[in-house]
């Protein structure tokens, strides 16, 4: 084989290897990757083509993308030479099947505004990193929609994962209805309807999501990011409410009392509301909002009601705290089964066996007694200490079998009491601590006093999750009083803030502590 050979030229013709097609494809675990490189490959050789695909694994079903990689040319009788892998800047058709992953395809390089024709859907599926975070760790998707605008030649954008929903099957058929309708390949489009209904599996809900997305793409559709819910949208959904005649009267008696409230603030409240009645009961509802009207009463429309809007998220959040009642009872509902059941695929008919994994500590037992005796072990070194050698160490607890099921249903169904218990004192105590406080700096200096609410970002989850952002939370807050009467101390709490929410952690956090001690 000669030099000309081996860089695909021909001895006496052209250069060759701008014929060919080089297509990119990012997706994650679950997602059908490997099912729709099948698909394009089956395409390309269905029209007289030569094609290659290789793919180089993530770290971990849903942590890390697959990439997958094919390149595609005329079949002209000699045997191509193909690359293994994507290079930055050489990339025709560049496929992500989540919004982030096009992000990362656009930094990498593989897009390119002369060349690519980007496809993703508009979806998200947050990475780790975004959910490692202790409050809010979401990016932004519409960052990434905007730059690939400028980055790529073409986009298609939609969320092709409620296509595919909607059709019962996976991303990967939206995926592959999205490439044909681009235009992209050279290829009629009942090519490529031929090789999903060859593939033999689900084809006619793969057709149905592929025709969806097939006419979209065609169309040149190119929609925004799906940034969720907006508060309007999260108050009318939760107006949405069924139940007993008498319940939803005093339903409607609490949503009738935001209604009085400035327009601001009623879809804020209305979720919050909605949050803590499902939590607990209507009672609480009646609480929450009662706190809540204290907020409403102080504030005004020069400040456009921040501090109330603030207030109706973030109570509701320290009301709605995680207790292994709430645990138990989110894990026997059937909108999880069902949950579960759809991303692993299990037909209705199929036996679905759930192992949970558990790991109390003396913590939780106690705070499931009544308060008074989860008070009186808790002051007893001896007794605790005995208590959490007997509970705290793993457990696995299998929900379709009888006993794993009771086991969680008898946890679940102390919600009704679950205010006379020693963890709901606990949290009372707490949060109506913090709430006044957040009231009183609001007297004197309202942007701080909002602060003092946003801090509550700090504590989430529970177990050990909960006792690390609580000890941030209480440590950030013993800067008020140092704080007040400065002219940066919003800002100054907002640093704090962001300190203790950051990778650093604690390191980050009590450096800044000590410049503010140290009156730096």
């Amino acid at each position: 084989m000669d030099i000309a050979e081996l860089t695909g030229t021909e001895k006496h013709g052209a250069d060759t290897t701008g014929d060919i097609i080089k297509l990119a494809i990012l997706a994650v675990g679950g997602q059908g990757g490997g099912v729709l490189t099948d698909w394009i490959v089956g395409v390309a050789e269905a029209n007289g083509y030569r094609a290659q695909s290789t793919s180089v694994a993530g770290v971990a079903q849903r942590t890390g993308a697959t990439i997958y990689y094919v390149e595609m040319t005329p079949d002209t009788g000699r045997e191509p030479v193909f690359s293994l892998t994507p290079a930055a800047g050489d990339v025709d058709i560049m496929i992500a099947a989540e919004l982030m992953e096009a992000g990362r395809a656009i930094i990498r390089g593989f897009v390119t505004p002369d060349r690519t024709t980007l496809i993703m859907s508009s979806h998200r599926i947050l990475a780790v990193s975004e959910k490692i975070v202790p409050g809010d760790g979401r990016r932004d998707p519409r960052k990434v929609i905007e730059r690939a605008d400028t980055a790529a030649k073409n986009v298609i954008a939609f969320d092709m994962e409620s296509e595919a929903q909607a059709a019962g099957t996976v991303i990967s058929a939206s995926l592959f209805g999205a490439l044909a309708g681009s235009g992209a390949l050279p290829f009629g489009r009942q090519s490529f309807e031929d090789v999903v209904r060859a593939s033999g599996r689900g084809v006619e809900a793969s057709l149905k999501a592929f025709s969806a997305c097939f006419d979209r793409a065609e169309a040149g559709e190119k929609g925004d990011a799906d940034a969720g819910l907006s508060a309007d949208a999260a108050g009318k959904k939760a107006l949405q409410v069924k139940g007993p005649p008498a319940l939803l009267k005093a339903w409607s008696a609490l949503t009738g009392r935001i209604e009085q409230w400035p327009e601001p603030v009623r879809a804020m409240a209305t979720a919050g509301l909605r949050k803590v009645v499902d939590y607990q009961d209507v009672e609480y509802g009646r609480a929450y909002l009662d706190g809540l009207q204290r907020a409403v009463a102080a504030d005004g429309e020069d400040h456009a009601w921040r501090f109330s809007i603030e207030a109706a998220k973030y109570l509701a959040n320290a009301m709605v705290y995680d207790d292994i009642i709430r645990v138990a009872d989110l894990k026997l509902r059937t909108v999880r089964t069902e949950r579960v059941r759809k991303e692993i695929g299990a037909a209705p008919q199929t036996v679905l066996q759930v192992t949970e994994y558990f790991h109390p500590r003396a913590q939780e037992v106690c705070g499931t007694l009544p308060a008074g005796l989860g008070r009186w072990i808790e002051n007893r070194p001896r007794w605790f200490a005995l208590l959490d050698r007997l509970v705290n160490r793993g457990r696995r607890v299998r929900t379709d079998t009888l006993f794993g099921y009771l086991s969680l249903w008898v946890l679940a169904a102390l919600r009704p009491v679950r205010r006379r218990l020693r963890r709901h004192a606990v949290e009372e105590a707490h949060w109506k601590e913090w709430f006044d406080l957040a009231l009183s700096v609001r007297a004197h200096d309202y942007n701080l006093g909002v602060e003092v609410l946003v801090c509550r970002r700090l504590i989430k989850g529970y177990s050990d999750t909960h006792a690390r952002g609580q000890s941030k939370f209480d440590r950030i807050l013993s800067m008020v009083e140092r704080l007040k009467g400065r002219p940066d101390a919003a800002e100054q709490m907002r640093v704090l803030r962001d300190a203790a929410l950051s990778e650093e952690g604690t390191d980050a956090l009590e450096m800044k502590l000590a410049q503010i001690e140290d009156g730096a």
